[in-house]
């Protein structure tokens, strides 16, 4: 039983249902994962408000069941070329570089599947694009 009611929580679902969700909810449960990282734009199509220290979510897994619990801890929006080697890390991928986090977040961003979800077929990337980076903490993993 868990301590918050979920049903009440935002969901937070990683990338797409699949090995990349899998993975990301992997290294979140594990504790590795604590900083994430989307696109300003995707707060701008679906109007929502940026996560702020103290917001609760619910975890998704790809067989959309809740599995854990986080609570935000600070949220900043910065160009994709400022993006820090600390929030690389802290990303929980095995990311040692600025050069390779960005090339696997440039290849999910520029991804048809992704950019159908944005509906706009023809994003572009540049150093300029707005990033939102999240850091988190997990709070409680649900059985």
């Amino acid at each position: 039983m868990s301590s918050y009611d979920i049903s009440k929580l935002p969901k937070d679902e990683f990338a797409f249902p699949g090995p990349l969700r899998d993975k990301l909810v992997s290294a979140l449960l594990s504790g590795k994962k604590t900083s994430s990282t989307s696109l300003l734009v995707e707060f701008e199509i679906e109007p929502e408000p940026l996560p702020k220290a103290g917001d609760l979510s619910v975890i998704i897994d790809s067989d959309e069941r809740p599995v854990g619990v986080l609570r935000q801890s600070g949220t900043t929006i910065c160009r994709l070329a400022d993006v820090t080697l600390e929030h690389c890390i802290r990303e929980g991928e095995g990311y040692e570089s600025i050069a390779a986090w960005r090339k696997a977040h440039e290849d999910f961003w520029t991804s048809e599947e992704y950019r159908s979800s944005l509906g706009r077929p023809d994003f572009r990337l540049n150093d300029d694009t707005q990033i939102v980076c999240e850091r988190f903490e997990l709070v409680e993993t649900l059985a």
